[in-house]
């Protein structure tokens, strides 16, 4: 499997996962600081949420690379990771724009230039 294929696979998966990741740590802080009732929730999610987090940053900016995204596109995928289910909404939006394609050749670094409005 080529580098370019394995690496948008990787994001697409990061990018869901980090979102769920999200989802469990802000369930983890209503228990522990509403609630009143564990840390457990905290605990668990908050680690795993950093480890995918990071993960997530690394695959963009391995596409960054790889897949010579503009600068603005990285800084838009690393700005999504910030807020809660923005990689879900940024991962959908690199998608129908073409930053994701895997079926265009590698040797066209300006191939993206008439699919971006």
């Amino acid at each position: 499997m080529p580098l370019r294929t394995t690496v948008v696979r990787a994001f697409r998966i990061l990018a869901i996962a980090e979102a769920c990741s999200w989802a469990a740590l802000l369930a983890g802080m209503y228990f522990k600081w509403i609630a009143g009732t564990t840390e457990l929730g905290v605990q668990v999610a908050g680690p795993v949420h950093g480890a995918l987090f990071m993960g997530y940053g690394l695959a963009a900016l391995m596409l960054w690379r790889v897949e010579r995204w503009p600068f603005r596109v990285a800084a838009l995928a690393g700005f999504s990771a910030v807020f809660p289910f923005a990689t879900i909404l940024f991962e959908r939006w690199a998608g129908r724009r073409g930053y994701l394609d895997t079926a265009l050749p590698e040797s066209t670094p300006d191939r993206l230039a008439s699919s971006r409005s």
